[in-house]
């Protein structure tokens, strides 16, 4: 499946890119982190367990189980304060 990838913030910085479409095979959210984790360097230090950091599907902030469908926007970023 092809997936659209954004990065934000701290993360865009470190990983390099803003955006970029992905091909994956697994299914969920946890199995996209494992691939980027894959990459090493920034990638598997920034999306380490225990690093803060969220991701949405299609705008909507999701679990790591969460289902991934072809064609979905799949946004990364730190947590956000208001102020």
């Amino acid at each position: 499946m092809k997936l659209h990838m954004l990065y934000f913030a701290r993360l865009r910085e470190r990983f390099g890119v803003g955006e970029e479409t992905l091909e994956l095979a697994g299914a969920t959210v946890a199995d996209l982190l494992a691939v980027l984790q894959a990459r090493g360097g920034a990638w598997a230090e920034e999306l380490a367990a225990g690093r803060a950091f969220r991701v949405a599907v299609d705008q909507a902030v999701v679990a790591p189980d969460a289902p991934l469908a072809d064609g979905a926007e799949v946004a990364i970023f730190p947590p956000v304060t208001g102020g």
